[in-house]
């Protein structure tokens, strides 16, 4: 979808296009085309394709990939929380064994990168303050439905039923970081510890983990914030201050 910039213009772009039956993939370019250059919901954009195209069927892959774009902003941005976790979902199914995983799946240390040149919000092991993550590895998710999402648990504790005033989730996920790689691979799911002093950060499942939330992401590397300090740098005269 995101090579369409350069795409001819008018009705004739439908017959552009080809894949092996000309019911899916080539379906899939053309509906993207359509939300790029008329602004219309994929569904929309796919409705028009198939009243020109009957027997036009895009298969439950594409169609997620249409789903991120719109949701994307018909743009493909890499660096995207909503890409990154799609990616990830992908791998389980294009590296079965978890071996030999793209570099470009794992973040880059925050060690190897000098915070002179990088304002980004920074998250330490509160042990012994190695930088483990940066805020842009922060993988948002919808928050889930709360206690009720754990009712098969028969949690009892009327503090935990009504939810106390806490914070609802009580950990950060994240994109896998370099550090992590040594742990997650060949493994479906494990512990994730600091890579300096070892003290416990969190755990990781391909297969995915339910936040505290009530929602459940996967795959999930989940690191609990009670582990972590954030730590921000502060433009201060001609020097920078770091604030915990």
């Amino acid at each position: 979808a995101g090579a369409l910039g350069g795409a001819p213009h008018g009705p004739a772009v439908l017959s552009l296009p080809c894949s092996h039956a000309g019911v899916s993939r080539s379906v899939a370019v053309v509906t993207a085309y359509l939300m790029k250059t008329e602004g219309l919901p994929w569904e929309e954009a796919y409705a028009a394709v198939r009243a020109a195209k009957p027997d036009a069927e895009v298969n439950t892959g594409f169609q997620g990939q249409l789903k991120l774009y719109e949701a994307m902003g018909c743009a493909v941005d890499s660096s995207s929380a909503l890409y990154k976790r799609y990616r990830l979902q992908m791998l389980t199914e294009r590296y079965p064994e978890l071996q030999d995983l793209p570099r470009e799946v794992f973040a880059v240390d925050p060690t190897n990168i000098s915070q002179t040149q990088s304002a980004e919000v920074l998250y330490k092991c509160r042990k012994c303050r190695r930088a483990l993550f940066r805020g842009s590895s922060i993988l948002s998710h919808t928050e889930g439905s709360g206690p009720a999402a754990f009712a098969h648990k028969r949690i009892t504790d009327p503090a935990q039923l009504a939810g106390d005033g806490r914070e609802k989730c009580t950990s950060y996920f994240t994109e896998p970081v370099q550090w992590m790689e040594p742990s997650l691979l060949g493994v479906m799911e494990g512990q994730l510890l600091c890579p300096k002093c070892a003290s416990k950060l969190g755990s990781f499942s391909w297969r995915g983990e339910q936040c505290s939330c009530g929602r459940w992401v996967t795959p999930a590397f989940q690191i609990h914030k009670s582990r972590v300090d954030e730590v921000r740098t502060l433009n201060v005269g001609n020097f920078q201050a770091a604030k915990t």
